[in-house]
């Protein structure tokens, strides 16, 4: 999830820049200190949660995914920070809180933002998708004892998965399916993926929507905030996001124009962005059996 600094960039072409009112966009600083011992301390802690094969795999799935962003930034003039891998502590079920990139100026317009907020999000889970089918084919198939515990959830593209390379359905009571790391590390980073595809204010899939339909998507985004209330009875984690979000605010990154549509490309990258949210999404992630 990229985070907005913004500068105060003037949009009027043909205005004389005023060296008070429109300072220059300077480089952003690429704070290599700050990146590799941010990415050694969550190497070490998604290692002491899951072992070296979930850490390595892990690390890969949320670094493709901001560094997708960061590509794309510095592919569209856009300045940013480098990645930032975030630890957590190795009780906490992955070791880590994510990862992020800080964009350091204002957007140009509606096709940069579609392609920066949807580097992240595509790249993520092309990189996840191997990694959780590598992950099934080391997993193993047992019959529920139907002992408590706890349940992870499945999304469309993990029963898919499943049903091709184990021949089970992940969502029967009577079967066990007891993921690799390499598969859990999968599973994590298509949850990552969805919940940043979310529609809505600051998130990636925000970005998007507005990209798409800039006069529709506070509509979108409220009414899909909204829905994660009756969701919260099923996982209260839904709850916490939908504060998260009202913390965070409704509205997206502000553009320095707000003129022009999407050429096709934009719009297909859009669209296959929200394929990948119906794939991924999980309703329940997590439950007691």
């Amino acid at each position: 999830m990229e985070q907005n600094k913004l500068s105060h960039l003037n949009s009027d072409e043909n205005r004389e820049p005023n060296p008070v009112f429109d300072p220059p966009v300077l480089p952003a600083k690429k704070n290599w200190w700050l990146f590799s011992i941010l990415l050694l301390a969550t190497l070490l802690t998604t290692f002491l949660a899951g072992g070296p094969l979930f850490s390595i795999s892990l690390l890969l799935i949320l670094g493709a995914h901001e560094f997708g962003h960061y590509w794309a930034s510095k592919k569209n003039g856009v300045q940013s920070t480098l990645p930032y891998f975030i630890p957590a502590p190795p009780i906490f079920i992955a070791g880590t809180f994510g990862a992020f990139i800080q964009i350091k100026q204002r957007i140009s317009n509606r096709r940069v933002l579609m392609e920066i907020g949807a580097a992240g999000p595509i790249a993520g889970f092309v990189v996840a998708l191997p990694m959780l089918m590598v992950g099934l084919h080391l997993s193993s198939v047992s019959p529920s004892t139907g002992i408590g515990g706890i349940s992870y959830g499945s999304s469309y593209i993990l029963n898919l998965c499943s049903e091709m390379i184990l021949g089970v359905d992940p969502s029967s009571p009577y079967i066990n399916i007891h993921l690799h790391p390499i598969a859990f590390a999968g599973w994590i980073g298509m949850l990552v993926t969805a919940l940043n595809l979310m529609p809505v204010g600051q998130l990636d899939g925000g970005h998007i929507i507005y990209a798409i339909f800039p006069d529709k998507h506070s509509a979108i985004g409220k009414l899909f905030f909204l829905a994660l209330f009756p969701l919260g009875y099923f996982w209260p984690g839904w709850i916490f996001w939908a504060v998260m979000i009202s913390l965070m605010g409704f509205k997206t990154a502000p553009l320095d124009e707000d003129v022009g549509g999407l050429e096709s490309f934009h719009k297909i990258i859009g669209l296959f962005t929200m394929i990948i949210f119906l794939l991924t999404f999980i309703p329940v992630p997590f439950s007691e059996i």
